[in-house]
Parts: C-alpha cells; structure tokens; sequence
C-alpha cells in the first residue's frame, strides 16, 4: 500500500511535466528542421526527432513504467549527444550561432537538468519506500 501511494506521487511529481514539455519541445524543433529543404542533415535530424519521442513512450505508457530509471538514463544521455554532436557538426563548427540552435541547445540542457533531479527525486523515494517497509515489519 506505502509503495504503490509513493508510485503514484513519483508518476505526477512536478518534474515530470516540466521534462515532457521539453522533450516535445526538442523532438519538435528536430523534425521541423529534418523537414527544412536546405538543411544538409536532414535525415539525421529527423531520425534525431523520431529518437525522442520513441523515448518518450516510457514517460506516457503505464505499461512502460518498469523501464522509466533505464529510459530517463538513456534519454539523459541522447539528449547530452546530441549536444556534442552540434557542437562538432553544427552551427558552432561553422564559426556561428544561430539563435533556434541555441535555444534548443538550452531547452536540452534544461531536459538533462530535469532529468537528473528526477532520478535523485525517485532514488530519494526508493529509500522512504524502504524505511516504510522496515518499520512495517518491526510493527509486525
């Protein structure tokens, strides 16, 4: 009962939202540039696009609980490669800063920020769940 309650709590925490809005926001901005003619790496950031919200699912899907620490781990990681690569094949590669990139860029960091304070915030939960069940059983 104490477990699934801190489930529950943990599946609507605030950070959550806050880490799927910008989830969209980066799968959004991926696509909308994987759809722009002139851009040379189109493909790349469609499947880039793509990627995030196959990530996403987890987040969505009840069904998918199970996998959300390993997901919000590989999301985490994506979302910092991604980073990287724009670095090394973007814009400031090219001696420049476009002003969309660099909001992405930002609203990435903010994915990656979210998505550690939700990882402390679960393991934070994992030992309240564990001290609840110790004195449970001392209880009797």
């Amino acid at each position: 009962m104490i477990k699934q309650s801190i489930q529950s709590q943990k599946r609507f925490s605030s950070i959550q939202p806050g880490a799927i809005a910008l989830l969209l926001l980066t799968a959004g901005a991926h696509l909308y540039l994987g759809t722009q003619p002139d851009e040379e790496l189109h493909f790349w950031f469609l499947l880039n696009g793509l990627g995030y919200l196959v990530l996403l699912a987890p987040f969505l899907l009840p069904q998918l609980g199970t996998i959300h620490a390993a997901t919000r781990k590989v999301l985490a990681g994506y979302t910092i490669l991604t980073i990287l690569l724009w670095v090394f094949l973007g814009s400031p590669a090219e001696g420049r800063f476009d002003p969309f990139d660099v909001l992405v860029k930002a609203i990435e960091v903010l994915l990656v920020v979210l998505l550690m304070l939700e990882e402390r915030t679960a393991a934070q939960q994992q030992v309240m769940v564990k001290q609840a069940v110790l004195v449970r059983e001392r209880r009797g």
